[in-house]
């Protein structure tokens, strides 16, 4: 993987003063993807085909304890590797604790898949409540993506980048809890589980590229690039 972030460019907050080589724009977002989608893989699509197969030849308990088991793998292979949890994985892996614990106390796997909803809705009001404290989560969010110097992330046109990202991300959760709901109540688990799973991530994707258009644009016009770090 590339080894960069994002800087001031020339005449910004350079300490030079001089705009390092950036790279195209092309290859940038390349390089965000490859940060980011593994990430997104291995938090969210991976234990989805694993609690499908799983529910489908064994049963509901063995899925929902062995996908709760690959989120604390995932999270332990890079505490030993002394890398960085991403933030993503966290919060992933948080949900999944609880939503277990919930679905297997109960021998129920609509409590299972209900949980998340309330979940869902609940990040969303955090988000919200972390925009009018000055401090939007998706600035922590976003290091798992693409790394910024300190000087960048402190700029006022970033802050209020930020903001406004969360709050739409705020409303990707309540969207997304909305869609979870009403296929829960209406299809068969495992039919619910792959319909859940491509809605979720259509919902993402389309979310995901109105971050990243709404990025560059603040990047263009506070006159930053993608340098080596």
């Amino acid at each position: 993987m590339l080894d960069w972030m994002l800087v001031a460019g020339a005449g910004g907050d350079h300490p030079d003063g001089v705009a390092p080589a950036a790279f195209a724009k092309r290859p940038v977002l390349m390089a965000v993807a490859r940060r980011g989608l593994p990430n997104i893989i291995e938090a969210t699509i991976v234990p989805a085909i694993m609690f499908f197969v799983l529910v489908s030849t064994i049963g509901p308990a063995v899925a929902m304890a062995a996908v709760l088991a690959w989120g604390y793998l995932a999270v332990l292979r890079r505490v030993l590797r002394g890398k960085r949890v991403p933030m993503i994985l966290v919060l992933a892996t948080v949900g999944l604790t609880v939503k277990t614990a919930v679905g297997l106390l109960l021998a129920s796997t609509f409590a299972y898949f209900l949980q998340p909803v309330a979940t869902a809705a609940a990040l969303a009001g955090v988000f919200l409540v972390s925009v009018l404290a000055g401090k939007p989560v998706i600035a922590r969010l976003a290091h798992d993506f693409c790394p910024i110097a300190p000087e960048v992330a402190e700029r006022p046109a970033v802050i209020r980048l930020f903001a406004g990202l969360t709050v739409l991300w705020a409303g990707v959760h309540l969207l997304t809890a909305a869609a979870t709901l009403g296929l829960l109540v209406s299809l068969p688990v495992p039919i619910f589980v792959l319909l859940k799973t491509a809605s979720g991530l259509g919902i993402t994707c389309a979310a995901i590229v109105i971050t990243v258009s709404w990025a560059l644009r603040t990047v263009k016009r506070e006159q930053l690039v993608f340098a080596t770090a």
